[in-house]
């Protein structure tokens, strides 16, 4: 059974970091790409950061240089780190399996609350 469980949200003066994790389990984690996605109030689900199961990354034009995406196939895990937080950085933040044709592998989990504010 796929499961996919984030942590490490919480609450962040604006210029803070956080690091946000991903546990996978259920499926063969190394050849999937992976992505984290968030969702702010009002909004639909965007992709943030992208990674290849060969290591390539691709960010939204919003977080690039800020936010950094690696992955660890050994313990299947990813990470988003995230620097220079901003308040439109506020949202539920997921990870997931992007498919070639721009959809999911997998159900959403609960996600991870990220909120910016002073």
């Amino acid at each position: 059974q796929v499961q996919l469980v984030e942590s490490g949200g919480g609450l962040v003066q604006p210029g803070g970091s956080l690091r946000l994790s991903c546990a996978a389990s259920g499926m063969i984690f190394s050849i999937y790409d992976w992505a984290w996605y968030r969702q702010a109030p009002g909004h639909g689900r965007e992709v943030v950061a992208r990674i290849s199961s060969g290591g390539e990354t691709k960010y939204t034009l919003s977080v690039e240089g800020r936010f950094t995406i690696s992955r660890d196939n050994g313990k299947k895990m990813v990470y988003l780190q995230t620097n220079s937080l901003k308040p439109e950085d506020t949202a539920v933040y997921y990870c997931n399996s992007p498919t070639p044709s721009g959809t999911y592998f997998w159900s959403w989990d609960q996600g991870t609350q990220v909120t910016v504010s002073s």
